[in-house]
């Protein structure tokens, strides 16, 4: 299955190249040494804005702990293997209880380097790191905001084209599954991982339109990208729709459906046409697709009122037969699809 990449990566690394050149400039003017200033302006430099800032509030005072443990074991222990362990463990237990996870690997690094480099003047040590750390979170966070602001926005489109089309293989793949006995074990597993796979896809996509949403704040949408925004959020939810009918279909009882051939054989090829325009939208005519929803609505009510029937006279409690289930989910499928294929048309 198709996988995901996310496109960020190549400005990240540009990103981060600029913050480190910046920062240890900024700290070779300064004649201070840039190490711990060049480490912390690499791990803030985040998906977004909004987590360079909100990370980088936690990780100035956990390496304000760390630096401060430093100090103190090796003014009590001078440089000793029970210094580095003192001071890495007691940064870790104290970040943990005061629940700055997100700044303790910077911290810890800091605390166990600052012990090679301090050899006097403690205090003036100590506020030297809290300015390099200082440096290196104002210079990564003003580079990742100014610098190849992040934009999700064509990833977002391209995963959500390429999510409807795998959907559409999957819906076309199940419902061959559901009419065609040979094979079923072996086809229902593979539909099962495709569907847990789809799902991790369109938490990714999801996630990204997060970072989208969280970066507007920095970078406000005008009303053309808010449109676009607006069109990929609905967009996003309608295939999560579509995903969930399609799992309703896969946990359906199979075995105990029982239409005529020539009714399965029309399903089949109502389906088919379904997923191809999923596939490909461009095949996608309206007239057609409201036709096969006609048939289907008809096929719905005539199953109905053979479950009504059955259950009269067998005095069965399940009106909700694999037949009903089926055309249910199919019917809102078809509901969906054309919905978000009109929209996309706009």
């Amino acid at each position: 299955m198709k996988s995901f990449p996310i496109k960020f990566v190549g400005g990240r690394v540009v990103k981060t190249g600029i913050a480190v050149f910046l920062t240890s400039i900024i700290c070779q003017w300064l004649n201070w040494p840039a190490v711990f200033a060049v480490i912390t302006a690499i791990v803030t430099i985040e998906p977004t804005v909004s987590d360079s800032i909100k990370k980088g509030l936690v990780r100035f005072p956990a390496t304000a702990i760390g630096s401060a443990y430093a100090v103190l074991f090796i003014f009590l222990f001078g440089n000793s293997p029970f210094t580095y362990t003192a001071a890495a463990l007691c940064t870790i237990i104290t970040c943990f209880k005061l629940n700055l996870r997100d700044g303790l690997l910077v911290a810890t690094l800091t605390s166990v380097a600052m012990i090679e480099v301090i050899h006097s003047n403690y205090f003036i040590a100590f506020f030297i790191r809290l300015g390099t750390t200082s440096i290196g979170l104002l210079v990564s966070t003003l580079v990742n905001m100014f610098v190849l602001p992040p934009n999700y926005s064509k990833t977002i489109m391209s995963n959500i084209q390429s999510l409807l089309k795998m959907t559409g293989e999957e819906l076309d793949t199940l419902t061959k599954e559901i009419f065609i006995s040979e094979g079923k074990k072996k086809n229902h597993d593979r539909i099962r991982q495709t569907f847990s796979l789809l799902k991790k896809e369109l938490d990714h996509t999801e996630m990204l339109l997060q970072f989208q949403k969280e970066e507007s704040k920095y970078h406000r949408f005008d009303e053309e990208e808010q449109k676009v925004y607006n069109t990929e959020q609905d967009q996003l939810s309608k295939l999560r729709l579509i995903h969930y009918h399609i799992g309703n279909l896969i946990g359906t009882p199979l075995h105990t459906v029982s239409w005529e051939q020539d009714q399965c054989n029309k399903l089949i090829q109502a389906v088919s046409s379904l997923a191809d325009t999923m596939k490909q939208p461009s095949h996608f005519r309206l007239n057609k697709h409201r036709e096969q929803v006609h048939e289907l609505m008809d096929q719905f009510w005539a199953s109905k009122n053979v479950a009504e029937t059955k259950q009269e006279t067998t005095q069965n409690s399940n009106l909700f037969s694999a037949e009903i289930i089926i055309l249910y989910e199919l019917l809102s499928i078809y509901n969906l699809v054309e919905s978000l294929l009109i929209d996309a048309k706009k």
